[in-house]
């Protein structure tokens, strides 16, 4: 499997690193959850260069986790926004820098705290079966091929 070809494979997390599978596409998604919506802030704040940050906002933006919303007219000024597809990669972002806090520093622990607005608690990611609420880890999942598995490989593969 070719890494350009990822999008093309009956694999759904196949085809999400198509799009997301990249370390500056990730720190670019960090930033805007962040709250940073701007090209020359999220460049800045990144040390990134100017097309490989232009490369990665353009291809969030073709494949709707991000959509670009005018802040000034005259010129005409864009900053980049979260859709609601973007918008559901906050777990994915937060288990990743849940596991960064656990695996990779010192016992002091991550830099920053996962504040709940509801019970101003700090919080720890959990995943929860969709069903009967209860915690799931990977000991706890049995994979199944979907029905539409066959139809989707002979759809995406030549």
């Amino acid at each position: 499997m070719r890494w350009e070809d990822l999008d093309k494979q009956p694999c759904s997390l196949a085809r999400t690193l198509s799009v997301v599978g990249d370390r500056w596409t990730m720190m670019v998604l960090r930033e805007c959850f962040l709250g940073l919506r701007r090209f020359d802030g999220i460049e800045k704040r990144l040390g990134i260069t100017r097309h490989v940050l232009a490369d990665r906002l353009k291809k969030l933006v073709e494949n709707g986790v991000l959509y670009k919303a005018p802040y000034q007219q005259k010129p005409v000024r864009e900053e980049y926004r979260l859709t609601e597809k973007g918008l559901e990669l906050h777990p994915v972002m937060l288990a990743l820098v849940h596991w960064g806090d656990k695996h990779m520093v010192g016992e002091r622990g991550g830099p920053i705290v996962h504040i709940h607005r509801k019970c101003g608690q700090a919080m720890q990611p959990v995943t929860v079966c969709s069903c009967c609420g209860e915690p799931v880890t990977a000991r706890d999942i049995r994979v199944e091929a979907s029905p539409h598995w066959q139809d989707l490989s002979k759809e995406l593969l030549p």
